[in-house]
């Protein structure tokens, strides 16, 4: 038997079973790094009657932009991208792999569910492997790539990976089938409006939403360089934002960030709160920035994914700053019968294990626990600043004027909101206290900042 001829039979019914995912894979990685582990698993699936070629998954390394991933591919061709045993043991042993060396993991994922006539095996398999990933949680950077359909318990994945990426017209994900979903609810719904990033608006699950492969190899090189080179040569650390002395908002505060290194992650979830990734003199930060004219006011919605954030901010050591303009604790009931209280103890837990710098500014109100949880120096901020025209204090403005002066008869409300705001809420009367360490002009608040990380870098 001439061996060599079998093995480039063997090889090639390999490479022609899982063609479309290696084209996938191949428009990530550099080109011709690709190198594959276990290529030869095969399993024997004998409710199909036939063989699952490489387990119905592609693992192995490649560099992206000459820096080292593993990647994890489902090949939906093979049983549907079906779940198995077999299949979640060769990724688990991939992950091995990924946690010996430090190495970042892609996962693209492609699958309508476990193979049937696994029974117990398979959860067996799951379970090995979602703990796998969990332990991958904050040590190495896992980037989930929903690549077609994604049905069952391997969508727990995208709930351990830090960053998790939806294709426009292709991408979706739910814990179960869409129909079993649809029937349940009674409502005759599509897959994307179910599964799709726009579908999944309140889970906190899609990090960004790209047309194509090509957008999420720019994004995951932009956020691997932030994660791995945590000080860069920058020249922009005297830059003056003249916008801001007209007009404070996200949009005009995104300056403060180094030209090309801004990241925003999860836009789709509470959207009046920018979760930003970024450099800021050359130095790698991650910043909350509060999106509101008025003041965003807090639930539970909005703090989980400020939590989530500044947790990944701790795992990977980066500075860590809020641009805060929050009205504290929405005031109605649902918002009162919510998690937002656990989710805010939660936070400061997390933010009191913050090891790089803390820094706060006060670009436009901080009032009540709004000024408490997320500028107050006793939480442990080790620079606040606040902008001229800030506003920080117990309540806002009418509220709190008709607390503060309620022994007061026959008064206009307008005039006490303005009578309150001028004696009580001009961030002079913290910095008076010493909790705020400046009152600075808007413009400058890039020279203070990189000023405040050069000084805390460690």
């Amino acid at each position: 038997m001439d061996k060599i001829r079998l093995l480039q039979s063997r090889k090639q019914k390999i490479l022609d079973a899982g063609k479309d995912i290696r084209k996938d894979i191949n428009l990530l990685i550099d080109k011709d790094s690709f190198v594959e582990l276990s290529s030869f698993s095969f399993s024997k699936n004998e409710f199909y009657g036939e063989d699952a070629e490489g387990e119905g998954v592609v693992t192995g390394f490649a560099t992206m932009g000459d820096y080292p991933f593993y990647i994890v591919a489902q090949n939906s061709a093979v049983l549907s991208g079906g779940v198995s045993k077999a299949n979640c043991e060769k990724i688990a042993k991939c992950l091995n792999q990924a946690e010996k060396t430090s190495t970042p993991v892609i996962y693209l994922l492609s699958s309508l569910g476990v193979q049937i006539g696994e029974g117990v095996n398979v959860l067996e398999g799951l379970a090995s492997l979602i703990l796998k990933a969990s332990q991958l949680k904050g040590t190495v950077p896992q980037y989930l790539i929903v690549d077609g359909e994604v049905y069952g318990q391997i969508a727990v994945l995208s709930g351990l990976c830090d960053f998790t990426f939806f294709i426009e017209k292709k991408s979706a994900l739910a814990a179960n089938s869409p129909l079993v979903i649809t029937a349940q609810s009674g409502k005759n719904v599509g897959k994307y409006d179910i599964g799709g990033a726009s579908g999944l608006d309140k889970a906190n699950i899609a990090s960004f939403t790209v047309k194509n492969l090509a957008d999420i190899k720019d994004i995951i090189l932009k956020i691997n360089g932030l994660l791995t080179v945590s000080v860069d040569e920058s020249d922009e650390l005297n830059t003056v934002i003249g916008g801001l002395d007209k007009k404070s908002d996200y949009k005009t505060l995104t300056a403060v960030f180094d030209k090309g290194s801004f990241v925003e992650v999860g836009a789709s979830f509470a959207p009046e709160v920018k979760c930003v990734l970024g450099r800021i003199g050359g130095i790698s930060s991650a910043a909350v920035i509060f999106d509101g004219d008025s003041g965003v006011v807090l639930n539970a919605q909005n703090v989980r994914k400020i939590k989530d954030f500044a947790e990944f901010a701790c795992c990977y050591n980066l500075p860590y700053v809020t641009f805060v303009n929050t009205l504290g604790i929405k005031a109605d009931m649902e918002t009162n019968n919510s998690l937002v209280l656990k989710e805010l103890g939660e936070y400061v837990s997390i933010l009191d294990c913050i090891d790089a710098a803390k820094i706060s500014v006060v670009y436009g109100k901080a009032i009540g626990i709004g000024y408490t949880v997320f500028a107050a120096k006793s939480m442990g901020y080790d620079y606040s600043y606040a902008f001229a025209n800030a506003k920080i204090a117990l309540f806002d403005e009418v509220e709190g004027a008709e607390i503060e002066f309620a022994a007061e008869k026959n008064v206009d409300k307008e005039k006490l909101s303005i009578r309150y705001a001028e004696e009580n809420s001009d961030p002079v009367n913290a910095a008076k206290g010493g909790y705020i360490d400046n009152i600075i002009q808007p413009s400058f608040v890039k020279q203070y900042l990189v000023a405040s990380l050069q000084m805390l870098l460690k």
